[in-house]
């Protein structure tokens, strides 16, 4: 076991000081231990020490021994009763989490995520100052209507779909979702849990205050011009400061890291790219037939599309036979120096990217493959013309390895007779190589490729499922969880998803990271630690200005949601913020806003239901968080303290 770091040992001897000066000024044993946990949770949270998922267990853990024994050290009351130990797992919150994941992952096994994927990459283009305010604005404007943790876990298929065809780290488009997920909460009164209990957090306050001071309830869209203007914040904080602040490489050569003959060019020298060009009404191609363009050019057509309905692609579709029309959509496989002098000849358009085929021949669905003929293959002694290999098993030979010499396109390798031996590289979708698997004539040696099932047969149950838990979250009274695990049971009812699929979708380090600090909250609410912490801060203000008031809370709420509920925040905070507003003469009803906003500003650790979520897809360190995070919890402090102040 390697030894800790230098600077971990320091920060331990550090919070080890302040934990026992802190144990000193405490009014009570339980919130001198509360507290000692705390320190314990953050120290081993910024430093990494274990994972965690396994640093959220351990303090689970820690809780429960130390409520076990309350007796022996002194306490008068467990920390956490050890009947609600556990309950985080059966909590609102991490039900709902994993009913969002299986309902995402219905919705993707459609197709329906890649359609969407492909509808943005085709507005937004494929590069990251584009594609960022793609993804973050979409999301943004679905969690103003849904919980963010939905909308986040909705949209993380697509950007990792996203993220495949175009080359660009995950680990640099989901944090900006993610926040963009959290700061679209803000948008209505509907888009978070907080905004949710405002109202009726104000109407509870209202019972205490003489008439006079009695505060309005906000209405749905009271708050959307403070949201809208910290969704545009975070938009462009990523797209300013995104290269800076976000881990993982930002100048990629997109044209490579998107290509899938890149592994084949680098074997067998294969100067091949994948292009899409279009036949315009005067070509001299109008009339011919696909072979005639691949005996011209010397090229190989995978894909063709012509009209707006007859897409040809994998078996049984595509075949030398086919006429080409007036703007038919060719999926061109060829050199550089070949397309061009094609394009040239038959006056071509080309397109820059993929547009037409982006989805049917993105990296997640199609690529390229080696296949052997094996010596007890019916194919040996015939061409590949003579079996029409693309019409048939769906897969277009690009060139033959045979006897250590590579063959190309342009050696007449389609009329060569196969032998046994001979190792075909092909372009095909994924579905047609897996078929080949069980086929007896070839032997497939490309394995590691995406076995992915599609079912766009079950597209309408899943959106029938979604659109039911859709209705339920946003007109009915019925429990988020309840609500969410309806659309998720229904898909698996409906074979959308098999049950194995369900349980894979599930990221569970996110389920026990998060249901592991519920215990922790609600130990930090019930020790009297929250309500302690929150009146020393604002003691300590004396006789500040209004806005330095309203400031200090909204940066007391900013450190509460990151070590409990921001649920529990809001309603430990509300009462506090109305009592001083009415005392400083101010306006209550503007400081429990800046309570329930201030809740949403959890960037800096990933405590928040959906920095948990897109913590384990993209690899995410803590470190990753604070960085990022930091910057974006003080932007979010000063624009929402400028817009409410400029609109209140």
């Amino acid at each position: 076991m390697s030894k800790p770091p230098i600077k971990t040992l320091i920060a331990a001897i550090i919070f080890l000081l302040f934990g026992a000066w802190v144990s000193s000024v405490v009014p009570s044993p339980e919130i001198a231990v509360v507290m000692g946990i705390l320190l314990l949770t953050v120290f081993l949270f910024a430093f990494e020490v274990v994972g965690v998922d396994v640093a959220a267990v351990t303090v689970m853990v820690l809780l429960g021994l130390l409520s076990s024994f309350n007796d022996l050290l002194g306490l008068a009351q467990p920390l956490v009763p050890t009947s609600e130990l556990f309950s985080g797992f059966s909590s609102n919150a991490v039900m709902s989490i994993i009913a969002v994941m299986i309902i995402g992952a219905g919705l993707d096994k459609t197709g329906l995520m890649g359609k969407v994927a492909a509808t943005i990459l085709k507005l937004a283009g494929r590069t990251e100052a584009r594609v960022i305010p793609a993804i973050s604005g979409t999301v943004g404007f679905i969690s103003s209507f849904m919980q963010n943790v939905g909308a986040a876990a909705l949209f993380l298929p697509v950007v990792s779909r996203i993220s495949a065809r175009t080359g660009l780290p995950l680990s640099r488009l989901l944090m900006p979702m993610g926040f963009c997920a959290i700061l679209g909460g803000t948008i209505t009164l509907v888009g978070s849990s907080p905004l949710i209990l405002l109202n009726d957090l104000i109407l509870t306050s209202n019972k205490a205050l003489p008439p006079e001071q009695q505060m309005q309830v906000w209405s749905l869209f009271s708050v959307t011009p403070i949201g809208v203007a910290l969704l545009a914040s975070g938009i462009a904080y990523f797209v300013l400061a995104g290269r800076f602040v976000l881990p993982g490489k930002g100048n990629l050569d997109i044209a490579q890291a998107s290509n899938t003959m890149q592994y084949f060019q680098d074997l067998y020298g294969l100067d091949y790219g994948l292009f899409e060009v279009v036949v315009p009404a005067r070509s001299p191609l109008i009339g011919r037939m696909l072979d005639d363009v691949e005996q011209d050019g010397t090229v190989r057509v995978i894909a063709a599309l012509r009209g707006t309905e007859d897409m040809r692609i994998g078996p049984g579709g595509l075949a030398r036979d086919i006429g080409i029309e007036a703007n038919t959509v060719l999926g061109i496989l060829a050199s550089p120096a070949r397309l061009a002098t094609l394009v040239e000849a038959y006056g071509l358009q080309r397109r820059d990217d993929l547009e037409t085929f982006s989805e049917a021949l993105a990296e997640t669905k199609a690529g390229i493959a080696e296949v052997v003929i094996p010596p007890s293959s019916e194919l040996i002694g015939k061409s590949a013309r003579d079996v029409w290999l693309r019409k048939t098993y769906g897969i277009t030979m690009v060139a033959l390895h045979r006897g250590g010499k590579t063959l190309r396109e342009g050696e007449d390798i389609r009329n060569l007779p196969l032998q046994a031996g001979d190792a075909l590289v092909v372009h095909t979708t994924w579905e047609a190589l897996a078929h080949l698997e069980k086929d007896k004539n070839f032997v497939v040696v490309t394995t590691e490729y995406p076995h992915e099932e599609l079912r766009p047969q079950k597209v309408g149950a899943a959106l029938v499922f979604f659109g039911i838990a859709l209705f339920m979250v946003l007109f009915t009274d019925v429990r988020l969880s309840i609500a969410l695990m309806t659309g998720a049971i229904g898909m698996i009812l409906a074979g959308v998803l098999r049950i194995e699929e369900a349980y894979q979708a599930v990221s569970w380090k996110s389920v026990f990271l998060l249901a592991s600090l519920i215990p922790l909250g609600l130990a930090v609410e019930t020790s009297g630690t929250a309500a302690w912490i929150a009146e020393r801060t604002l003691s300590l203000l004396g006789d500040m200005p209004t806005w330095m008031l309203q400031l200090a809370i909204a940066v007391l709420a900013t450190f509460f949601t990151l070590v409990m509920s921001n649920v529990g925040a809001t309603v430990l905070l509300v009462p506090l913020a109305v009592n001083i507003a009415v005392g400083a003469g101010a306006n209550p009803a503007v400081f429990a806003l800046t309570v329930a906003l201030a809740t949403s500003n959890s960037f800096f650790l990933p405590t928040h239901q959906v920095n948990a979520l897109i913590m384990g897809p993209a690899g995410y360190r803590v470190a990753d968080f604070m960085r990022a995070g930091g910057i974006m919890s003080v932007l979010f402090l000063v624009v929402m303290m400028l817009m409410l102040n400029l609109i209140y």
